[in-house]
């Protein structure tokens, strides 16, 4: 197909059968699936061409028929990156006698990571410029840095293929020299034991892209003979490997959807052996900090919503644990933060963050104030721990992202940095927020829309909205500012943020209510938040739009199938559509530490319950709404030939004269380009394609 190319491409099909408990399914789009070796090859094979060729065939249909979008696109990525400060610097944090921090230059895609001692009069030390380190790449990631105790060494991760297989670099910050000899295959990160010449890493097995094997590595030796410490058995955990904030410990985790495992060993003695915290239990979760002659534990036996209980640092058995606070139904434990005299706990509850201070001393408790109806507050880097310093972060709807130090002794509490929106700049009082909520079909649900729009914002009747949602693994999507979204907004948009079963809203039970079997809810509760802002007259079917990405994306693609008249656009980024097929191969990535979110297909009922939402097997002669589909070529977390199948599919059944357009990055994966501005060219095409669905060309 040419270059001006204006039909949509058509593509072959070879019919594949697959058959499963007596059901026969035929898929003429499974030949796309390329090995990892067939897209990185130097000289494509014929299936590979065929594969490319149609990808080029979709660019080209999708450059010629939003030609006429250029311009604005152009001018959204000028207002996107207008909004970004190019010389910015991030709120330097201590450790260890160091202030860290990392920077950028203006005109560079990459941070500069930088240190100084003790105080911040001192010569900046630059530990690690990745604008350098990017040069000739396509796609450059560093992963899971870490200094080394005594302060003199420091380990990183390199992706250049986006498939987040990471090589382990040291470096000498005394004397600048980078170590010759690297460990590949791993998950970026290193735990530093207390000799600062052993580290203990991660190594991924290659089909499954999971962390499989922990290694005992020696600085500077050949990593082909480093020990084996760990390896996990099965094949739905994976794992990893950490320093204890204390300093004592390295400790071993492996987790799956539903179970935790922790194998600790002292940092003092690097060639030790590693004890099982407690055996491994069945629906069992819980992570733990060490805290002087206790381990904190936050775990859901026997709790939902989490509990947090201790334990004595030598007997660390389930049997002795005990309880500090009770499990409560109305709030969330999500996490905690150890300091010498105080314990920092981040809790969820009626679907708002609060952040919790235990005073030791005292015996008291304190909760911080945030003076909004809803908000983000996160517990932020806090590396020391003789301190009663809290650094915690703040954003709203409205409010740029914010970073604070409290004093959890005295409730002082300091503004460090706000987010700068320069190019036109950010006057907060131009815009207003607003929390609704729409209840679900089954009267079970009351579910949160988060609003934002300019209070100049016509309101005699609908405006175009645009809904977001993602609806799974528990993730919740606190509101949040952006200033990439004012270009929305600016033009008459109402943005919109949902949070549907499937995420923790109100703690577990909305995530147990949104997967497995109850995985439909997820998609009821989207399509019931976009019929309520209809009815409420916030907007109409011809301007009501809807997005998602990762499972955020198999939200969409199910939501166009059960309602495909209740939206005028779509975009499904990197989605995971081909549920049934993907859930059946344990060789696809990730495929089996996901059998406990999904349901395994292997067994009838989960079979034939997957089968009748996973939106590729779903699909029908139907009216669809406009759609753009997005995808990354060495998407390591949802393959590429997910969303270019589902396209392909999609054509073959597509009625009316609505638009379906793909964008395929060829360079990238999962997360998009690296680099800090290059990403802002595939949210102006988005944005573009929203804007032009409701006649909005500049």
């Amino acid at each position: 197909m040419s270059s001006c190319a204006k039909v949509p491409p058509d593509v072959k099909k070879i019919s594949h059968d697959m058959e499963a408990h007596g059901d026969k399914r035929i898929d003429n789009y499974y030949w796309m699936r390329l090995t990892d070796e067939q897209k990185s090859a130097k000289k494509y094979d014929g299936q590979t061409q065929d594969v490319v060729d149609y990808i080029n065939e979709e660019t080209d249909y999708l450059n010629n028929s939003l030609k006429h979008t250029k311009k604005l696109q152009n001018t959204l990525y000028d207002e996107m990156v207008g909004r970004i400060k190019k010389d910015d610097e991030s709120v330097p944090y201590l450790d260890n006698e160091y202030y860290y921090y990392s920077r950028y230059e203006k005109k560079k895609e990459y941070p500069i990571y930088c240190r100084k001692h003790k105080t911040l009069n001192n010569d900046e030390e630059i530990i690690l410029d990745v604008n350098i380190l990017a040069e000739g790449y396509e796609y450059f990631a560093i992963g899971g840095m870490s200094v080394s105790p005594n302060n003199k060494w420091i380990s990183y991760g390199v992706d250049t293929l986006s498939r987040r297989f990471y090589n382990i670099y040291f470096k000498n910050l005394v004397t600048g020299e980078v170590i010759e000899k690297t460990i590949p295959n791993t998950t970026g990160g290193v735990a530093w034991a207390n000799d600062n010449k052993t580290v203990f890493y991660t190594s991924k097995n290659k089909t499954t892209l999971l962390g499989e094997k922990i290694y005992r590595h020696k600085m500077g030796t050949d990593s082909k003979k480093d020990e084996l410490i760990y390896e996990e058995k099965d094949e739905t955990f994976y794992n990893g490997v950490y320093r204890s904030k204390s300093g004592k410990y390295i400790i071993i985790y492996n987790s799956s959807t539903l179970v935790s495992d922790y194998h600790i060993m002292s940092a003092d003695n690097h060639n030790g052996e590693f004890i099982n915290f407690t055996p491994r239990g069945v629906k069992h979760e819980y992570n733990i900090q060490h805290y002087r002659d206790h381990f904190y534990i936050i775990s859901n036996m026997d709790a939902p919503n989490n509990r947090l209980m201790r334990t004595d640092i030598n007997s660390t058995d389930i049997s002795n644990w005990e309880e500090v606070i009770s499990h409560r139904g109305d709030v969330h434990l999500l996490g905690l933060e150890i300091f010498e005299n105080h314990l920092v706990l981040s809790e969820r509850k009626d679907g708002l963050r609060a952040i919790r201070i235990k005073n030791m001393k005292t015996k008291t408790d304190t909760y911080l104030d945030f003076n909004e109806e809803t908000y983000s507050a996160y517990i932020s880097t806090n590396e020391e721990y003789n301190t009663n310093i809290l650094r915690y972060s703040y954003s709203s709807m409205l409010v740029p992202s914010s970073v604070f130090d409290y004093n959890m002794d005295t409730g002082e509490r300091v503004l460090l940095k706000q987010r700068e929106v320069p190019g036109k700049g950010y006057d907060q009082n131009l815009y207003e927020a607003k929390t609704i909520y729409a209840i679900s079909r089954d009267g079970k649900e009351k579910i949160p829309i988060y609003l934002v729009y300019r209070k100049d914002l016509k309101k005699k009747g609908p405006q175009p909205l645009l809904l977001y949602s993602y609806g799974s693994y528990g993730s919740t999507s606190d509101p949040y500012f952006s200033s990439t979204r004012l270009s929305l907004l600016d033009r008459g948009f109402i943005y919109a943020l949902t949070n549907v079963r499937g995420s923790q809203i109100y703690g577990r039970k909305s995530y147990e209510d949104g997967k497995l079997l109850k995985k439909k809810n997820t998609f009821f509760d989207f399509i019931d938040a976009g019929k309520f802002l209809v009815s409420e007259g916030y907007t109409s079917p011809d301007q009501l739009l809807c997005s998602g990405g990762s499972a955020g994306g198999l939200l969409i693609g199910a939501v166009v199938n059960m309602e495909p008249g209740l939206w005028k656009g779509a975009i499904a980024s990197v989605p995971f559509v081909d549920v049934v097929t993907t859930m059946l191969d344990p060789s696809i990535p990730l495929t089996s530490n996901e059998w406990d979110e999904w349901g395994d297909p292997r067994k009838e009922d989960y079979y034939n319950y997957m089968l009748s939402y996973s939106p590729y097997d779903q699909i029908s002669d139907i009216k669809y709404p406009n759609m753009l589909v997005t995808s990354g070529f060495f998407d390591s977390q949802v393959q590429y030939w997910e969303p270019l199948k589902y396209v392909a599919k999609l054509r073959d059944h597509w009625l009316g004269n609505n638009e379906l357009y793909l964008y395929m990055n060829m360079d990238a994966g999962h997360g998009g380009k690296s680099g800090r501005f290059q990403i802002y060219r595939e949210i102006a095409l988005e944005y573009a394609f929203l804007l032009d669905l409701v006649g909005v060309n500049k």
